[in-house]
């Protein structure tokens, strides 16, 4: 190679460079400030929302999100269901395991 074949590709890896260093320069700054927390933004009860006063225990559509793949009720917490409904939750899926509509066992 000579030097003028070597002088055009530094300069092209240059231009591919520069624009993703001004695409980054352009978008915005996504961080919190410094003293800024954190607050994980509130989960709402599908059944208040839905209005649904009492859990059915038929409705397996329903249940079979509230179960993790091993078939173990999920906690209220990543859920986000009300202790009311919570309840009423565990003691239908209970239910339909009982007369197999859902697996003991994922």
């Amino acid at each position: 190679m000579t030097e003028e074949e070597i002088q055009t590709e530094a300069e092209a890896t240059e231009e591919e460079a520069q624009p993703s260093a001004q695409a980054a320069a352009e978008e915005p700054a996504r961080r919190r400030a410094a003293g800024a927390r954190y607050y994980p933004r509130r989960k709402v009860c599908a059944f208040c929302m839905d209005g649904i006063a009492v859990v059915d225990y038929k409705d397996i559509g329903r249940l079979r999100r509230y179960i993790s793949p091993r078939a173990k009720i999920e906690p209220r917490r990543t859920t986000g269901v009300c202790a009311k409904h919570q309840r009423q939750l565990a003691r239908a899926i209970k239910r339909a395991r009982h007369i197999a509509l859902l697996p003991f066992v994922g």
